[in-house]
């Protein structure tokens, strides 16, 4: 009987992987070590009484009471708070499903690897701020990375048997988010709620949000370029409003190999669940001649400022992933409370990339885990001041007003 954890399992990646497990035989066919979740203590306690796990975990301690009382008459354990949900993830297992939001998925995701497990990584965070040190932990240890993400998890696929070596080109594939089809001067005055809306997944709101700005894309090149260790030069971003091809990758002889299906997530989940089998999966199939047609369109770097800080990020490499992560956080945050317009987000990740551009060693890679948290605060700190700074002076509707910072 195959042990395996979920973190995250309350939100829309982990209630997918539940959705398969339960298909695929539920607690009849797998050990639950440990669920793991944030404030929804019912939803988590009733995934866990289904599943029979071990353990559950909320990430904040001043909900453990609730967690405690929800799991009341069961015997499974109630745990909360960072140190828990890393006490969780060094439970023998034998794959993890890494989801949780942010970097607060880094130290258990790295606390996973280093006991040799199969990580099945729906974190962005993860390869954007500490690729390497993931990189060489499941190296070291024996353990195996498997991408969650929709995109990677096509490229991993289209690159099954082939040499890298031969590889010329990766195209991760975009939605367009809310604002594809909007005009300029309409997105500047967009709105939480429209930007909450995808036209395409069903996704949680942040992850929307970072869809329309084209944060969460270009979080997705850099991850590109850690996990299948490719060159800046190497990785190509286009719009594809029918979401229906999710990457393709080009080889030296001109060939292009696409990964293609219906907008649905339990295709990546179920891939790494069953790796390197595949299992039937409940998922629409595709109907092309209903499909009739798909379009492609060029990702400007001007509309979306967020794909040209991300390729600056890759040319520095090091902890410039980490910069950019922390600073997109906290402008979605900013978004989200109404301190800063839409295309602030953007100009506040440029500042604080800027700000930080003369320290010395940006650029090199993090030799412990701990430095990566370290540079975090450093950077959110700085975007929570030019936020306020922003905020004081009266929302901006464009970015073009500030500074164009260089790494």
């Amino acid at each position: 009987m195959r042990r395996v954890s979920v973190f995250g399992s309350t939100g829309s990646i982990g209630v997918n992987t539940l959705d398969l497990l339960e298909r695929q035989g539920g607690a009849g066919a797998f050990q639950v070590v440990a669920l793991t979740g944030g404030r929804n203590v019912d939803l988590l306690a009733s995934q866990a009484r289904a599943l029979r796990a071990d353990i559950a975990v909320t990430a904040y301690e001043e909900c453990l009471p609730a967690l405690r009382a929800a799991l009341h008459g069961s015997e499974i354990e109630a745990a909360a708070g960072p140190a828990a949900l890393i006490e969780a993830a060094e439970r023998p297992a034998d794959w993890i499903m890494s989801a949780i939001v942010g970097a607060a998925a880094l130290a258990p995701g790295y606390a996973a690897l280093r006991h040799g497990t199969t990580l099945a990584l729906a974190n962005k965070e993860s390869m954007v701020a500490a690729g390497p040190l993931f990189l060489e932990a499941a190296r070291r240890h024996g353990a195996r990375l498997l991408p969650v993400d929709s995109e990677h998890s096509a490229v991993f696929q289209a690159l099954h048997g082939e040499d890298m070596a031969s590889v010329e080109r990766v195209i991760i594939t975009a939605s367009g988010g809310a604002f594809r089809d909007w005009p300029m001067e309409r997105i500047a005055r967009a709105t939480v709620a429209e930007a909450s809306t995808h036209p395409n997944w069903a996704m949680g709101q942040r992850i929307t949000i970072d869809s329309a700005s084209m944060f969460n894309k270009g979080m997705e090149l850099i991850e590109a370029k850690e996990l299948f260790g490719l060159r800046p030069d190497q990785i190509e971003a286009v719009i594809h409003p029918e979401s229906v091809i999710h990457a393709l990758v080009g080889f030296r002889d001109g060939a292009l190999m696409a990964h293609m299906g219906v907008p649905d997530m339990r295709h990546a989940i179920g891939y790494a669940l069953n790796w390197p089998e595949r299992a039937e999966l409940p998922v629409k199939r595709l109907d092309l001649a209903a499909l009739g047609s798909l379009s492609f369109r060029p990702a400007d770097p001007v509309r979306y400022p967020a794909l040209r800080l991300a390729r600056e990020v890759m040319a520095t490499g090091g902890l410039a992933g980490a910069v950019y992560n922390a600073a997109k956080e906290v402008a979605l945050d900013g978004f989200i409370a109404g301190a800063i317009g839409f295309l602030d987000m953007a100009a506040v990740v440029e500042q604080v990339l800027s700000d930080m551009s003369p320290r010395q060693g940006l650029g090199n890679p993090a030799t412990t885990l701990d430095e990566v948290p370290a540079t975090d605060a450093e950077a959110r700190a700085l975007g929570r001041a030019r936020i306020a700074g922003r905020h004081g002076a009266g929302r901006h509707g464009a970015s073009g007003d500030t500074p164009r910072g260089r790494i």
